[in-house]
């Protein structure tokens, strides 16, 4: 009788053991879950901060209201009116004809100053213009960057230094390549590099977001 209350005994005490594993491995579960849900709802809440801190809005000071256009005018959620800011942006790159003290500027604002300002996102050159001035890209975004650079340089250029221009462009491209552009500025913060909008439009640091993903389309067709 005593030998069959042992094995009751152990058989019951087995049957605790494995119940009592399966429950913590249970509750283990969970515990490991949620860091991740955490790291990726960060990861979110940075991503969206980011694009907030580079996004310009409101009317450009100096030329924005007498050409009536808004930075708000260029957006993913607005598709038609931002195509028609960047024609008339690009209007100004035929329409405009710069003196030879004007054209060595726009050729350093483009093309020499931090290695000038491309559209590498819509093609491969390495400036919006060659060395001689003269456009590098045809597409429609690089039509916008030259001809705002010729009517602020013709229009406003005692009012702003070869670099507030440069900078003044990159808010644009900013604006039409928001979602690479947001990855490149994290990347720029995580290596310490100063964000302003030179750093992250012109060529200075061009590809060092390269192997980021990327959210958001372009604005504006190439």
């Amino acid at each position: 009788m005593g030998k069959n209350n042992n094995s009751t005994f152990v058989i019951q005490l087995s049957i605790v053991v494995i119940l009592g594993v399966l429950l913590l491995y249970n509750l283990s579960i969970p515990k490991v879950a949620a860091p991740q849900a955490q790291t990726s709802a960060s990861s979110g809440q940075g991503s969206s901060a980011i694009m907030q801190a580079i996004i310009p809005t409101g009317v450009p000071a100096v030329y924005g209201a007498e050409l009536g256009i808004s930075f708000d005018d260029v957006s993913v959620n607005s598709p038609s009116k931002a195509d028609a800011t960047i024609r008339k942006l690009g209007g100004f790159d035929d329409g405009i004809q710069l003196s030879a003290a004007d054209k060595t500027r726009y050729i350093n604002i483009l093309y020499n100053m931090e290695n000038g300002i491309s559209c590498e996102y819509c093609c491969g050159a390495r400036a919006v213009i060659f060395e001689t001035g003269e456009a590098a890209c045809g597409c429609a975004h690089s039509y916008a960057m030259r001809g705002l650079t010729k009517y602020l340089l013709t229009k406003h250029g005692a009012e702003y230094s070869d670099a507030q221009i440069l900078e003044e462009v990159g808010k644009w491209k900013v604006l039409f390549f928001p979602g690479i552009l947001a990855s490149k500025a994290q990347v720029l913060q995580n290596q310490g590099i100063e964000l302003n909008y030179i750093n992250l439009a012109s060529n200075k640091f061009r590809g060092i977001e390269q192997g980021q993903s990327t959210g958001g389309s372009m604005v504006g067709g190439c």
